[in-house]
């Protein structure tokens, strides 16, 4: 199989199934937060990650087209689909995206965890939800090699060497104990899990409060499905692994639960988050079923994305909405790989449990300043 790398083909909006009919003022707001970020780039610096785009890859676009977009994006208002359809038109070309020849591609989604802790371990809280700790170090592997540009390892050091972090079975073990700062302790080790799996959560105290915690970094271990352990143990057949087919297991295997979370032997550490979120890898507030989780190394945070998919929760219907990308995860690779964030609460954990859908998206390039030849024209 080739080497995994993003081929871009110009298209007309017309290719885009559904386009007229979405709400595209729900995706605007969500462009319009990852704004900032694009506008704290240098002007004419390419777009790509702080350099993780892949060299030889397609022309992005360069900070300042982006900024430019943003500029007329202010002034456009979010309740006015119509109007913010025209936005899209008039300042972006759409592409279709492939992987090498191969345009289809896996998505799913992640919802933002609920939990129940406290403060202090006590009674059933038990399992800590643990803060970055201090001798966790993260190389930029790009500041010695261009080629390993995007690529970081995380690790400790030891006797002047840098070592791997330990493990996921390491630290439930106790490596952490007395090293690390448990910023809460929590009931479910299996709710904790999924918290490390999704990447953000709310937790509700004993004490009647309710805190989120975003993402901080992690031990640097390869991501391990624990759907597909279950798979290779020839439990379940791939195709019927979910996040609700996987709780059901692991709630009737209690004796065998442990020994399958730690077979992924990646660890995620937190922080609490204050005000507004969760907090996507941009650095934004992430917008229910409008951010878009993606591979860093091919395509940029702050990029809006037509995905043309099925809805998880009844795949004889299509879901065609325009999404921004605004987030990463361990388990998002390649250039056609998405996971759509939809939010907290029941309707969210089921939806991102059960999304599994093959299909596609077009990423929507600025347009150069001399192809945008009119402003907006006024809604009517």
């Amino acid at each position: 199989m080739p080497e995994p790398h993003l081929s871009l083909t110009p298209v007309s909006y017309s290719r885009l199934a559904g386009w007229e009919t979405d709400r595209h003022g729900e995706a605007l707001a969500a462009f319009r937060r990852s704004c900032p970020r694009l506008d704290a780039l240098s002007s004419g610096r390419p777009l790509d990650n702080g350099g993780a785009v892949k060299d030889g890859g397609p022309d992005l676009g360069r900070a300042d087209e982006w900024q430019a977009a943003c500029k007329a994006a202010a002034g456009q208002p979010v309740n006015d689909d119509a109007g913010a359809r025209r936005f899209f038109e008039t300042w972006f070309s759409p592409f279709l995206v492939a992987d090498n020849d191969r345009e289809e591609g896996l998505f799913t989604g992640y919802y933002e965890a609920e939990l129940k802790g406290s403060r202090k371990k006590h009674g059933p809280y038990r399992h800590p939800v643990h803060a970055r700790p201090k001798d966790l170090v993260t190389a930029d592997l790009g500041r010695f090699k261009s080629d390993w540009k995007g690529q970081e390892l995380n690790g400790r050091l030891q006797g002047g060497h840098l070592v791997p972090y330990a493990s996921r079975n390491e630290i439930v073990s106790g490596f952490l104990d007395g090293k690390a700062q448990e910023l809460f302790w929590v009931d479910d080790p299996i709710e904790l899990f999924f918290l490390h799996v999704q990447g953000s959560g709310r937790i509700s105290l004993d004490d009647g409060r309710t805190v989120r915690v975003g993402y901080a970094g992690r031990n640097g271990h390869p991501y391990r499905a624990i759907g597909a352990e279950l798979a290779d143990r020839g439990v379940m057949r791939r195709e019927d692994i979910t996040m609700p087919a996987i709780r059901a297991w692991l709630a009737a295997n209690p004796t065998q639960a442990a020994g399958l979370l730690n077979a992924n032997p990646s660890y995620v550490f937190f922080r609490t988050v204050e005000g507004d979120g969760p907090i996507g890898a941009q650095g934004v507030v992430l917008t229910p079923g409008r951010s878009l989780a993606v591979d860093k190394r091919f395509l940029p945070y702050g990029a809006p994305l037509w995905l043309e998919t099925s809805d998880p929760l009844d795949p004889s219907r299509p879901l065609r909405r325009l999404l921004v990308a605004q987030d990463t995860g361990g388990a998002i690779t390649g250039p056609v790989r998405g996971d759509v964030f939809w939010g907290h609460g029941p309707e969210a954990m089921a939806r991102a449990g059960h999304m599994k859908q093959k299909g596609r998206y077009f990423l929507l390039l600025p347009k150069r300043p001399q192809a945008i030849a009119q402003p907006i024209p006024p809604s009517s």
